[in-house]
């Protein structure tokens, strides 16, 4: 079983980031225009060129997707072309990604919620899936996944889970495509979002920290074969990452690190299937995190490292 790790967004090795961005308030109050967006539009492709450069050198091999690369992008007041005036360094970045083999997604922000009931939060939600997609495209990712939390609970989890449903089918099939859905740490356990998943036929994401604090007592390993096999045609992909303290009103929160001990044991979930993934290490150290857990199995473990993020069980 060959694992791969990944990190969000920001490497803490490099002093540039690519979620540069501006309020409406000062976008309006400051008499800015479209020019603005697109100058700040520039500097966060360019940093996203360098740090993709970096995860090469650096034999990173997935990696997602800020969801601020385009300011502005998804406000209903504001519509720009933030595609065809950067489609070469779209292109160059895409070559990137897709001659080292690096897996690159995306997660919206708590803004997208698809099974809001107000419909304006919904309208926005598909703005926001189309911007994701829009911006995947022009990178040319192949298998593009774009992640969703369930979202809202209101009128009771049965019926918001038929509203997800609902919206989901109206969703054009290109985006469709795109969707895998997260369990997370309040609502939506995994067996919630395994049951959505098989209804509209998308892969789950198991977020192994959001198990952890939202679950009904259920044992992650006779859920793991089916969560698996929601997965076709990609390698599945998994989020991991550990708790900032033991104290209940930060336990949901996520630590700068990752547990090792608590990641040794998840592997040995997985082991038995023997199936390459994907884990995403949502630790607030980003890179670093990546690195130190990465030194620390070495020590503990007898995995078969084959480079600085990839390893064989």
């Amino acid at each position: 079983m060959k694992v791969r790790l990944g990190y969000v967004a920001i490497s803490k090795a490099l002093d540039i980031t690519t979620s540069s961005t501006i309020t409406y308030t000062n976008y309006v109050n400051k008499g800015y225009d479209t020019k603005k967006l697109l100058e700040i539009t520039k500097n966060n492709i360019n940093a996203l060129k360098e740090i993709m450069i970096y995860n090469v050198k650096n034999n990173i091999h997935f990696y997602r997707l800020t969801s601020k690369l385009v300011p502005l992008a998804t406000h209903d007041k504001v519509s720009f072309n933030y595609i065809t005036p950067f489609l070469n360094e779209y292109k160059e970045i895409g070559k990137i990604i897709n001659d080292n083999n690096i897996r690159v997604d995306t997660h919206p922000d708590q803004y997208a919620v698809l099974n809001s009931m107000d419909k304006k939060t919904v309208k926005n939600t598909f703005q926001i899936l189309e911007y994701h997609y829009k911006v995947l495209n022009a990178l040319n990712i192949n298998n593009p996944i774009i992640i969703l939390h369930v979202g809202s609970m209101a009128g009771g989890k049965k019926a918001s889970i038929t509203r997800f449903i609902n919206n989901f089918n109206k969703l054009p099939d290109h985006i469709k495509k795109c969707i895998a859905v997260e369990n997370d740490d309040k609502t939506y356990n995994i067996k919630d979002v395994l049951y959505l998943c098989k209804k509209i036929n998308v892969p789950m994401v198991l977020d192994y920290h959001h198990y952890v604090c939202n679950n009904d007592g259920e044992k992650l390993e006779d859920y793991i074969n089916d969560i698996l096999n929601t997965w076709k045609n990609i390698n599945p992909k998994f989020h991991f990452s550990s708790p900032k303290s033991m104290l209940k009103k930060e336990f949901r929160s996520h630590h700068d690190y990752v547990n090792e001990n608590d990641f040794i044991k998840f592997i040995k979930l997985l082991k038995p299937y023997n199936k390459d993934v994907d884990i995403m290490l949502e630790a607030k150290a980003k890179d670093d995190a990546l690195s130190r857990l990465a030194r620390q199995l070495k020590y503990k473990t007898d995995y078969k490292f084959i480079d600085e993020s990839t390893f064989i069980v």
